[in-house]
């Protein structure tokens, strides 16, 4: 795949995962906490009585391994999951979901209120704004889907403020991420274009800054646990509008976040 930036604005991300879709559960499976990190992050959502009268968007849901983690965690809310990637939308579909779930073919760019369902009150994005090809836009887009006070979690990777970080990602890229895709699809693009997207991207202190220029409330990072210490973290923030607690229910800077 070329450049991460050029691929993004070529639309090649969605085709390359497209390719990828029937391997995908796999490749991740080799990383044990995976799954985990992903439940602590819909947790961090702070979402009230399990998420009863609520709806949910899982946007990139890809496979639907998020779509899981927040349904689980959330297990009486409404779940909409978004992609754009068909191939990987199948997959998901082909799991076992309650009928409060369901999922919609659609780039996160093109997105509105009546495409998901209506004003949504939690916004859930794992790795989707680095795979943006503007993430400016695409945050706009995401606090228009939501209600005055609704919340947002974004779990992504971001290295660029940590040389430790740079040096632990790139090496289990090149020692188990490129390697282990190129042997279960024979292709190494996609991993490779991983590998760069990250290292690319927004470190911490620039994420936060976007989000609180784009008008965001009640914006934090927090870190996650495990190998993936300071490589990937939960940033949590509010669409102002009506009174609403602090996202994630500890004080801003505290580092805390449910477990």
């Amino acid at each position: 795949m070329r450049n991460p930036a050029q691929a993004r604005r070529d639309g090649a991300v969605p085709a390359e995962f497209d390719r990828a879709a029937a391997w995908y559960d796999r490749l991740v499976a080799a990383d044990p906490g995976y799954h985990r990190r992903l439940r602590r992050s819909a947790r961090r959502l702070g979402l009230p009585r399990g998420g009863a009268g609520l709806l949910v968007l899982d946007v990139g849901c890809g496979t639907g391994a998020s779509t899981a983690a927040l349904a689980r965690v959330l297990p009486r809310a409404r779940i909409v999951g978004v992609d754009a990637s068909a191939g990987m939308l199948a997959v998901a579909r082909r799991k076992p979901w309650p009928p409060r779930v369901r999922f919609v073919r659609a780039r996160a760019e093109e997105l509105s209120p009546a495409v998901v369902g209506g004003a949504a009150d939690a916004v859930f994005a794992a790795y989707l704004l680095r795979n943006c090809p503007d993430p400016d836009a695409t945050l706009a887009v995401l606090g228009s889907l939501l209600r005055p006070g609704g919340r947002m979690a974004l779990h992504e990777y971001s290295v660029a403020d940590s040389r430790p970080a740079r040096w632990v990602w790139s090496a289990v890229c090149w020692c188990v991420i490129i390697p282990a895709g190129r042997l279960l699809t024979g292709r190494a693009a996609l991993h490779r274009y991983l590998w760069r997207s990250v290292l690319e991207f927004d470190g911490v202190g620039r994420l936060l800054h976007r989000l609180r220029a784009g008008g965001w409330a009640d914006v934090r990072a927090l870190p996650l646990p495990g190998w993936a210490r300071g490589i990937t973290h939960t940033f949590l923030a509010r669409r102002p509008g009506s009174a609403a607690a602090p996202v994630g229910g500890s004080a801003p800077g505290s580092g805390g976040g449910s477990p």
